[in-house]
């Protein structure tokens, strides 16, 4: 069936590429139309945009006056996936903090399709607190965010807030369209009565009161299956290391910062749990001690850390594990069945989630992820690139097929 998309333009520089957005969804079949606001027509005209969608550009609230429809609402009702390609970090506000004050801005409050965001800006508005918090507004509420890429910026600094290739956006949204058109089609509030026991994000080992040691996992894998536990009907306890996001409305929510922390928080939110999905990054080993003050750059340098191993959550969950169904995670640098199969089989879990972190749009803290589900027996299945919440349902499907009927 045809998609009928609705394409946001926003006033940025990286407004042009956007061209290259409506292009590739028009290849793929979709049926789209455009929104601008004002400040992206200062950028590119919108008949543009019409001369290759073949449809009229939305730039106000004010419309033809023999027109007698809601322009906003109707246009909402008939789409099946907004993207806002690029995004300003004013544009992020907005749709944060719920403003209506223009087309795209009350079209985004109205739709209750599936947005994509793909921001574009300058590296430090991109890191600004302000702008990772509403970024983290809009996760929580399920926006799917395609990061923008680093590089050279139009402002001749260098650093993330370059738009996303355009391939890559419109990959990201053709893709996640038939996975969450093939969840809703499969999966209704199938885990009513489980409960899933989530771990998300990473933890921090301290080597001085300054410093640490730690992994640059963002958590959003955790909450994405978190959130979709939730969704089809699951009671959800998710412990979660430090990160920027906000946690899911509803879920019971145990922050952590150690390895060791977290290991007991695991196990004493275990004895409820049906299912156990190990999400979280943890650091492998810590500092045998932790130094009482600074550690001082000295003429002398420091050579080496004397280090011991971290709890090993997954084992001890799997030693534990009863009838329940636990999954693992490896985040490694090269792909090799045989690997996975020993850490699935040296951890005891029933499923390891595998993929590689060098691969593009499948390291840590993007909004997408490309996975070999690897089980006990030796199966394998290798799924596409999508994003976390798709994946999070992909998991929990195979989860539901393979675990055994019996709960703890």
């Amino acid at each position: 069936m045809t998609k009928h998309i609705t394409l946001g333009v926003t006033g940025c520089i990286g407004a042009y590429k956007a061209i290259l957005v409506l292009r590739g969804l028009q290849q793929l079949g979709a049926t789209v139309e455009v929104v601008m606001t004002e400040a992206a027509t200062h950028f590119i005209q919108p008949l543009t945009f019409q001369a290759l969608s073949g449809k009229p550009v939305h730039t106000s609230h004010w419309g033809r006056d023999d027109d007698t429809n809601i322009a906003h609402i109707a246009l909402a009702q008939r789409t099946d996936a907004l993207v806002i390609a690029p995004a300003t970090a004013n544009c992020l506000a907005k749709l944060a903090h719920g403003i209506a004050d223009d087309f795209l801005s009350t079209v985004y409050l109205a739709a209750t399709c599936p947005t994509f965001v793909a921001p574009a800006m300058n590296v430090e508005m991109w890191r600004h607190p302000a702008t990772q918090d509403n970024l983290a507004r809009l996760r929580a509420r399920g926006v799917h965010i395609i990061e923008p890429e680093a590089g050279f910026l139009a402002c001749g600094m260098v650093g993330e807030g370059r738009l996303a290739d355009p391939d890559r956006i419109v990959e990201t949204v053709w893709t996640s369209l038939a996975t969450l058109e093939t969840t809703v089609e499969t999966t209704p509030r199938d885990l009513t009565g489980d409960h899933v026991l989530v771990t998300a994000g990473p933890t921090i080992e301290d080597i001085d009161p300054v410093r640490y040691l730690t992994n640059r996992s963002s958590g959003k894998m955790g909450y994405a299956v978190a959130r979709a536990a939730q969704v089809r009907g699951a009671t959800v306890t998710l412990i979660s290391g430090p990160t920027r996001l906000t946690p899911p409305e509803g879920v019971e929510t145990i922050a952590v910062r150690s390895t060791r922390e977290m290991y007991e928080a695991v196990l004493r939110c275990l004895p409820a749990a049906t299912m156990v999905i190990k999400a979280a990054a943890v650091c492998d080993y810590r500092p045998r001690q932790v130094a009482t003050e600074k550690l001082k750059r000295t003429p002398a340098p420091l050579r080496q850390l004397d280090l011991e191993p971290t709890e090993d959550i997954l084992a001890a969950v799997s030693a534990r594990k009863g009838s329940r169904f636990v999954v693992g995670f490896a985040a490694e640098t090269g792909w090799s069945l045989e690997a996975a199969l020993e850490k699935l089989r040296r951890k005891g879990a029933d499923l390891l989630v595998f993929n590689d972190v060098t691969e593009a749009g499948a390291g840590f803290d993007t909004d997408t992820n490309r996975a070999t589900f690897v089980l006990a027996s030796g199966e394998t299945r290798t799924l596409p690139l999508m994003t976390k919440e798709a994946l999070a349902h992909e998991i929990l499907n195979l989860a539901r097929q393979q675990r055994p009927m019996v709960r703890p």
